[in-house]
């Protein structure tokens, strides 16, 4: 159910929070509920735990810690999706952790957060990660890209030479769709941008993700802006539709 059903329909976004730190926990907590449209079905300091509450919920989304002992987000996020369970990841990261963002990428999350960002960006991801879309805070994005630059072959001109090869490849639609996934849209958004059916939308996102050679949205996005397909250089999280 998208957002816009789950407003029609009265049924708040459905959220299971994990992170090791009580106090962080209490903070997430007490900004998402601020919104009434979301409900925090439960909590947890343990990726484990984390992994089960998510089996038994059922949640919209799960926000959870990068780094936790034992299980740790990263390991939780491949287990989740491995669930086959339709539920939203987003990471909660401190400077410093580009390595790890680079591991949950590709390991399915949906959205990536710094901690001391500001309440609004925490509620604004995930809303677009219930809704589908990626969302990547723009210092998240930055910090990735600039990591990527830093430690790929060739430096930064060769990794934006090479991530312009692969856009070009795409069709002129496939590049609008994806310079709107790095905003931060979700299909239906997407669908009303472009005067398009959702299916139609939903048909490029697979051909966009196909095209590329990456796994979900978000990694989608961090292409997108080494490409230069982003503006003001904000990735995913920028203005809706």
């Amino acid at each position: 159910m998208s957002r816009g059903e789950r407003a029609a329909a009265g049924t708040p976004i459905r959220v299971v929070i994990a992170d090791d730190e009580p106090m962080v926990r209490a903070g997430v907590r007490a900004v998402l509920t601020t919104d009434p449209g979301i409900e925090i079905v439960a909590e947890t300091g343990d990726g484990r735990e984390a992994v089960e509450l998510v089996r038994r919920h059922r949640p919209d989304v799960v926000v959870l810690d990068i780094r936790m002992p034992g299980t740790d987000g990263i390991t939780a996020a491949g287990e989740i999706r491995r669930s086959g369970a339709a539920t939203g990841i987003v990471m909660l990261t401190t400077f410093g952790e580009d390595d790890f963002i680079l591991r949950a990428l590709g390991g399915g999350a949906n959205g990536f957060l710094i901690k001391s960002g500001e309440p609004e960006e925490l509620i604004a991801g995930v809303r677009a990660v219930a809704d589908g879309a990626a969302y990547l805070s723009p210092k998240v994005a930055a910090r990735v890209v600039a990591h990527l630059a830093a430690t790929g072959a060739g430096g930064p001109a060769d990794r934006r030479s090479a991530a312009l090869e692969q856009v070009a490849a795409l069709t002129t639609r496939e590049r609008e769709v994806l310079t709107l996934i790095a905003a931060g849209l979700s299909n239906g958004q997407i669908a009303r941008r472009i005067g398009v059916v959702e299916g139609t939308v939903k048909a490029h996102v697979s051909s966009v993700l196909a095209r590329l050679g990456v796994a979900n949205r978000a990694a989608a996005a961090v292409l997108a802006h080494e490409a230069g397909l982003t503006t003001g250089g904000a990735c995913a999280g920028g203005p809706r539709a």
